[in-house]
């Protein structure tokens, strides 16, 4: 017998199961790796080293078989862990220790993972590229010159450069899937309600979700199951029962009809993402899929749209962080409306400020019916798009992505060119539907591109299936950056 793999969930679960490793081993090894490869990339914002061990030698007295034993993943600093530090990235956070654990995280760990550290993101995943956060931004481990996406860009860079198997991000507006685009992984986002929200740092209500990085789809299933689920915690949290969704994979897709909306195409994507568009239709359609061109025809409003209700819904979420109750409070205020103003001036940054002053104007009266009463019209022609097309098809693809990785610092400056990043990750949100994206080509610099999926409600088990099918059939999720560091 070999040397376990310690890359994968499937290997490290198999490994401490059978003893043929410790889960302490896994841990120290999993921490030796962020020590010597995270200088230059910022994936984490704080290393659970001590409370990791423990949980590790805790596991290590226990037999039972849990599914994700030993596993070490990174979870985005937007998810509550109970003594120790969830900032969101945020100067207003700063020093801030929730007193319990979000559900994903006591799920994981009724799994047997182990949760190694909180990741990098755009503050209040607030971004496109993880430059938005206060403790500066993670870069790509294709090409450290270049984003990793956002916001959950810390928790996609931890798994593209080996630091841990599998990750934790969260989802607004495509803040897992455009990450795994530009990092060369599988991102999925699930149906709104599959995974309960409680102890998620609040951006958008009615958009944000939980999901996994992974670098396969079978373990981005394996994951998945371990959080998804009802919770009485979270009032809208489904109550659906959870599949087997690893117990789907590894079939065909022979019959599978898979929706194109070419029209939306026609502008604005990049050529060699067209072109690792186009190739990976190819292949699913010699696996024996059908390709069926569909119309989304109100697909073109789902940026602007997207940009009034979610700054709504954070201007009204992040109206409680005011300097009384937790995190930062400037110095010596002279009033409670000073020390109010100020709190908020110096503790969030500027796309912060940004989206929550348009979130406020478009609440406000006088304008309220113009601008948020009609997105949230037109939220439901968009979703109304879908179920025509889910009439005639049984999956919607498109590009991740738009571009391929851009530079950092590139789009800083221009704030509608860093929106635009995610005109098609963030119709998902607005229908509430799941989507993933799988890896499937490079650049000629390079640069992974990914490929989305889109499924009915609750139908998480049909683009998995597909994205494992397409996976199996390519090589695109061997491949390793250079900045990746074996845990071996």
């Amino acid at each position: 017998m070999g040397a376990p793999d310690l890359a994968t969930v499937f290997g490290i679960r198999d490994a401490v199961r059978s003893r043929e490793i410790t889960a302490r081993d896994v841990c120290e090894r999993a921490l030796e790796t962020i020590a010597a490869g995270d200088g230059g990339l910022n994936a984490f914002n704080l290393v659970m080293g001590e409370g990791a061990l423990e949980r590790a030698a805790a596991l290590d007295r226990s037999r039972e078989p849990l599914p994700l034993k030993g596993v070490p993943i990174a979870v985005k600093d937007n998810i509550c862990t109970r003594g120790h530090a969830t900032t969101a990235s945020s100067r207003i956070l700063s020093g801030y220790e929730p007193p319990y654990d979000a559900t994903v995280i006591a799920r994981l760990q009724d799994a047997g993972a182990i949760i190694i550290g909180k990741t990098n993101c755009d503050e209040f995943a607030m971004g496109s590229s993880t430059e938005n956060s206060a403790n500066g931004p993670s870069k790509n481990p294709w090409n450290p010159d270049y984003t990793p996406g956002g916001s959950s860009g810390g928790s996609a860079v931890a798994v593209a450069a080996g630091f841990a198997p599998a990750a934790l991000g969260s989802d607004t507006g495509g803040s897992i899937r455009q990450p795994a685009s530009f990092c060369g992984l599988v991102g999925v986002k699930p149906s709104y309600g599959r995974v309960s929200r409680y102890g998620l740092l609040a951006f958008a209500s009615s958009l944000d979700q939980i999901g996994p990085f992974t670098r396969t789809v079978r373990e981005a299933a394996a994951v998945l199951a371990a959080v998804a689920g009802p919770d009485p915690a979270d009032s809208t949290a489904a109550r659906e029962d959870v599949p087997d969704f690893e117990a789907a994979l590894g079939g065909d897709v022979k019959g599978l009809r898979v929706g194109v909306p070419r029209r939306l195409l026609e502008s604005g994507v990049d050529d060699e993402v067209l072109t690792s568009l186009h190739a990976a239709l190819d292949t699913l359609q010699a696996l024996g899929a059908t390709l069926i061109d569909i119309e989304l025809p109100y697909a073109s409003a789902a940026i602007p749209v997207y940009y009034l209700v979610a700054t709504a819904e954070a201007s009204s979420n992040l109206a409680r962080y005011d300097g009384v109750r937790y995190g930062f409070r400037t110095e010596r205020p002279r009033s409670l409306n000073e020390m109010y103003t100020r709190t908020r001036d110096q503790g969030f940054g500027p796309e912060v400020k940004r989206r929550i002053m348009l979130g406020t104007y478009v609440l406000s009266a006088g304008y309220y019916d113009a601008y948020y009463l009609k997105a949230q019209q037109v939220r439901t022609l968009i979703a109304s798009d879908y179920t025509r097309a889910f009439e005639q098809v049984d999956l919607v693809a498109m590009p991740t992505s738009p571009t391929p990785p851009f530079r950092l610092g590139e789009r800083v400056a221009d704030p509608l060119q860093m929106y635009l990043a995610d005109v098609f990750t963030v119709s998902a949100n607005l229908s509430g539907l799941p989507a993933i994206s799988v890896p499937c080509g490079f650049t000629r610099d390079g640069l992974p591109i990914g490929l989305q999926l889109t499924s009915r409600m609750f139908d998480e088990i049909t683009m998995l299936r597909a994205g494992d099918a397409y996976e199996r059939a390519t090589e695109w999720t061997s491949r390793r950056p250079p900045a990746y560091v074996a845990a071996q």
